[in-house]
């Protein structure tokens, strides 16, 4: 069981191979029962989601066994987006809340998140001492303490009814055709009810999932078939949502699709405008577009940068006071509403905006231009550490000297899968990707998949 278990978003990978196992659900289900039951004198309570994956059932039953034999008590939600998982949690004032989902990854892959009892997910702290337990194993309670599981059939409701709360009041979609990609993953159900309930005409894509179709040629990671969707309808704008319903992208009525920097940008300006945004900043991480940082400079504002990980621009929130922020991917965080990234909440926000302004999705989805940005993914074998060879160091130090001045380039390796991610961004396209493939070269050259 060696080697770190936790990567920038909970735990992750293929469904039956390690770490994704039944055996080491039901360890981190015990090793968490154990770390959030602090005393023996109340109650304990867990809530678990997942999304449509068909491994789901296995991690549910595995991580209720876990639970349960710490003595904690397991409330079963079934599908619904990660953020019901944060909302819930608190709202039940349960210990602990975990989300099944490997988000935007394909079927086979699958994934543990953990959240605190205020909704947050866990700091690097917490998950590494639930780690040491997992490792150091954990005694089990005593027989006539074993806790019990109950499914709860309204969890997705409740939900439903605080996205509904954060539209404005007294506002409806009334007259907007809307196509809503749910990828086929954990908002099948609740996005399309949401928009119905607020009177858009809804069409609805990627809401039939079968176990093995999630994120399959739909939703925020393939916006083909909704951009598709929208100019065949005549729709005013498409929304999609990834696997677990925490990202989102924008499609105008053009089919033309806007990133997460494009409505983080929107948001700002506007709850500027409103005295809303609180501390004169926007946080995203280190991916944004340098585009949107000179957009909110000529605002007044700031762009406040973090590491990769919607986790790392909520812990960056928190500290500094601010109230919103989010990834070029499509994670928007908005603190007043949520403790993490909500697609369907961001999707409101600009349908509200489009409402109130009476502006198409074409001319509020575009805030800025960009400046061109590349970004290639190099995937390295098992065990190997392609950034650590001389030649690689020795090529990426060449590409920042040719960059420096007019660009940047960051070079990571990827949280949740064995990819080392190569991203530039300069106004000069033959540096651009002349910077950015000098390395992959030369990373694939030290890797063997």
């Amino acid at each position: 069981m060696a080697g770190k278990l936790f990567g920038t978003d909970g735990v992750r990978g293929k469904a039956n191979s390690h770490p994704m196992t039944a055996e080491l659900a039901l360890r981190l289900g015990a090793a968490a029962g154990r770390y959030f039951r602090l005393d023996g004198d109340r109650v304990h309570r867990v809530v678990i989601g997942k999304d449509t994956r068909l491994s789901g059932y296995m991690f549910e039953n595995a991580l209720t066994a876990g639970f349960t034999s710490t003595g904690m008590h397991v409330f079963l939600l079934g599908p619904v987006p990660t953020p019901a998982v944060g909302m819930l949690t608190t709202s039940m004032r349960a210990d602990v809340g975990v989300m099944i989902s490997a988000s935007h990854n394909p079927h086979h892959d699958n994934g543990i998140k953990f959240f605190g009892p205020d909704g947050f997910k866990l700091s690097d702290e917490a998950e590494a001492e639930i780690e040491r337990l997992v490792h150091e194993g954990v005694e089990p309670t005593t027989a006539e303490n074993i806790g019990r599981a109950t499914r709860i059939d309204d969890g997705r409701f409740r939900y439903i009814e605080r996205v509904k709360s954060t539209f404005p009041h007294g506002q409806r979609l009334n007259g907007l055709k809307v196509v809503i990609d749910c990828a086929n993953g954990a908002a099948y159900r609740t996005a399309p009810e949401v928009l119905w309930e607020l009177g858009a005409e809804v069409i609805p894509v990627g809401v039939s999932p079968n176990g093995f179709n999630i994120n399959d040629n739909c939703g925020s990671t393939n916006t083909r078939l909704a951009a598709e969707t929208v100019v065949a309808h005549g729709a005013h704008v498409g929304i999609c949502l990834d696997g677990d319903a925490d990202r989102v992208l924008i499609i105008d009525e053009t089919g033309a699709v806007s990133d997460g920097d494009q409505i983080m940008a929107l948001m700002a300006g506007r709850w500027a405008d409103q005295g809303r945004l609180q501390g004169g900043a926007l946080v995203a991480t280190i991916m944004s577009n340098l585009g949107l940082e000179r957009h909110l400079a000529t605002l007044g504002l700031r762009l406040e940068r973090t590491a990769v990980g919607d986790r790392y621009v909520v812990e960056r929130m928190r500290e500094g006071g601010f109230n919103l922020g989010g990834e070029q991917s499509g994670h928007i965080v908005m603190t007043d509403f949520s403790t993490t990234g909500d697609g369907l909440l961001a999707g409101l926000q600009f349908l509200a905006a489009m409402v109130e302004t009476g502006l198409p999705a074409s001319v509020l989805s575009r805030n800025f231009e960009t400046v061109p940005q590349l970004l290639k993914n190099v995937r390295y074998g098992v065990g190997q550490d392609p950034l650590g060879d001389p030649s690689v160091a020795s090529v990426i130090a060449e590409a920042e000297r040719q960059l420096a001045g007019s660009g940047r380039l960051l070079i990571r390796k990827s949280g949740t899968e064995p990819l080392i991610r190569v991203m530039a961004e300069t106004e000069d396209e033959v540096l651009l990707h002349r910077a950015v493939d000098s390395v992959v070269q030369a990373v694939e050259s030290v890797s063997a998949v």
